[in-house]
């Protein structure tokens, strides 16, 4: 049985350097696909190497739960959460968005592809690692 509160300093430093990268996109590139696209598509991502640093939970889950969230997180901005609320915190209009977009949403599903993409390969990886060592033993 797995821990389900168990620290990865792995998905800790990814968490890290995409919250670094999505700063750097925010503060210095002001084009129309970086800025806009990448960063809803790396924010995802963002979201679930933060929840994995901490919680020992299954992929599969634990990405629906990331897309979910940002599914919910653009539903506030189309119903103008941010305004409706008198939210003046410039941090909070950041972080909740004031727009919403299906651009984003298809941004939000790419992103959680990529980590299903991502986890797949390294589970794949893993396994062949495995199973070689796993053989070897037995040639013995």
């Amino acid at each position: 049985m797995r821990k389900f509160l168990k620290f990865s300093l792995t998905y800790f430093i990814l968490t890290v350097l995409i919250f670094l990268t999505e700063v750097c996109i925010g503060i210095y590139v002001h084009d129309t696909i970086i800025r806009p696209y990448g960063g809803d598509y790396l924010v995802v991502i963002l979201i679930y190497c933060f929840v994995r640093s901490f919680l020992n939970t299954p992929v599969f889950q634990t990405s629906i739960a990331v897309l979910l969230f940002s599914f919910l997180i653009e539903t506030m901005q189309y119903f103008d959460f941010v305004d409706r609320m008198g939210i003046d915190n410039k941090l909070a209009r950041i972080v909740i968005g004031t727009s919403f977009a299906w651009k984003d949403i298809w941004s939000y599903v790419l992103g959680v592809l990529t980590v299903f993409l991502a986890e797949w390969i390294i589970r794949k990886k893993q396994c062949e690692c495995f199973c070689r060592k796993s053989s070897d033993r037995t040639q013995y």
